[in-house]
């Protein structure tokens, strides 16, 4: 079964840290995105980019774009991971992997109901 892991977290925390303590944290996390490839389990996996460039699409017809991220939450969604796990336990546990390397973080597991690859593009690493 395919799931979702959404990583959230207070993302003025996450920009005021400086570039070694970013690399430090991304560091720890590899080790555990190389531990879930190395097994065949994990998926796409993107770290999203700052909330205030975020937009919004809603209402009927062609909708709305509105500014900001969907919800109004101290903590927001700052990138996500798609995980084949055996079962939901197997998702936790992955997850709970990903918090012991990111301890300020909150991970939501949700089953996928529909999953498409798309085409595999290069990997890329945040820019200005």
């Amino acid at each position: 079964m395919l799931y979702a892991i959404l990583a959230y977290h207070v993302e003025a925390e996450v920009m005021s840290w400086s570039k070694q303590e970013d690399a430090a944290l991304m560091a720890d996390l590899h080790r555990v995105h190389d531990r879930l490839t190395q097994q065949g389990q994990l998926g796409p996996a993107a770290r999203l980019g700052a909330t205030k460039q975020a937009r919004t699409l809603r209402g009927p017809g062609d909708g709305l774009i509105v500014d900001g991220p969907f919800a109004e939450t101290k903590e927001a969604l700052l990138g996500f991971y798609v995980i084949d796990c055996a079962t939901g336990d197997a998702a936790i546990e992955a997850a709970r992997e990903l918090r012991r390397a990111n301890p300020s973080a909150v991970y939501e597991i949700r089953p996928l109901r529909l999953y498409l690859p798309g085409v595999a593009f290069p990997v890329t690493e945040a820019g200005a």
